[in-house]
């Protein structure tokens, strides 16, 4: 007897397209997502799929042509409106590559708006793979039921990550063994996140760091925490600490550092 499957399971699958999304628009889909439709899901004319481009909504479409390497979907209904992400960025430096790609999937899961790798005097990398790092986010954004793809910055150093920082974006930066007080009071988007790497920043990174106007030391508790363990729970408590109408709420205090 064939199985059968509840009738959310049909609608479950999301591609990200680049192409504009509305009632009775048509989006043909390259190879890589044909094959993947057809082969890994084996879907074929008819079935349904989910879409979203960062910009017009989450659309149900369906199936109207399947070849060997294309499809042509055509949107049937808009199922959620567009949102937009929290305005929090994640800095972190570079990290073997299994790592650095685990931090760049969970960063997008959790929603923040811009990735930005940076090149450390302590890193563990000295180049990324770019494609590979969106391939990633796009896979991570359409597993995740998100709406938008956070944008992806190029690797830069850390002097050049602090010089073009906004004014009016706070830093907060998860700096090793500054106990609590440097903590900020309130926190709220627009801000950022900046985890170093395993070994830390260096004394020179430090003092730039505690220099610049918009850096605030931040507190991830007394253990110290593997890199991409502290972008986690740095991101959970910039995510989480808005209320309801906006604005910034305190950020709950902890003895310890990353």
């Amino acid at each position: 007897m064939a199985a059968t499957f509840p009738a959310a399971m049909t609608t479950s699958i999301r591609l990200h397209v680049r192409a504009p999304l509305a009632a009775g628009a048509a989006v043909d889909c390259g190879t890589a997502q044909s094959r993947y439709l057809r082969t890994v899901m084996r879907r074929s004319t008819g079935d349904a799929v989910l879409l979203f481009n960062g910009e017009d909504g989450e659309w149900q479409a369906t199936i109207e042509t399947a070849a060997r390497d294309s499809m042509r979907l055509i949107c049937r209904r808009r199922t959620r409106p567009q949102d937009v992400a929290p305005d929090v960025w994640l800095a972190f430096a570079l990290l073997k590559r299994d790592a650095t790609d685990l931090a760049v999937r969970q960063a997008t899961e959790l929603g923040v708006a811009r990735i930005m790798p940076v090149l450390t005097d302590h890193g563990q990398a000295a180049r990324v793979n770019t494609d590979r790092l969106l391939a990633i986010i796009i896979e991570a954004a359409e597993q995740s039921e998100r709406l938008t793809l956070p944008a992806l910055s190029p690797p830069v150093t850390l002097t050049d990550l602090l010089a073009a920082w906004p004014g009016d974006r706070q830093l907060l930066a998860a700096i090793e063994r500054l106990g609590s007080r440097a903590l900020p009071a309130m926190v709220g988007p627009p801000c950022g996140l900046l985890v170093g790497p395993e070994g830390g920043f260096s004394a020179r990174e430090r003092a730039q760091l505690l220099r610049h106007p918009a850096v605030r030391a931040l507190s991830l508790g007394s253990c110290v925490l593997r890199a991409e363990t502290a972008i986690v729970a740095g991101l959970a408590q910039l995510l989480c600490s808005g209320t309801d109408d906006g604005t910034a709420a305190p950020l709950p205090s902890s003895a310890g550092d990353r």
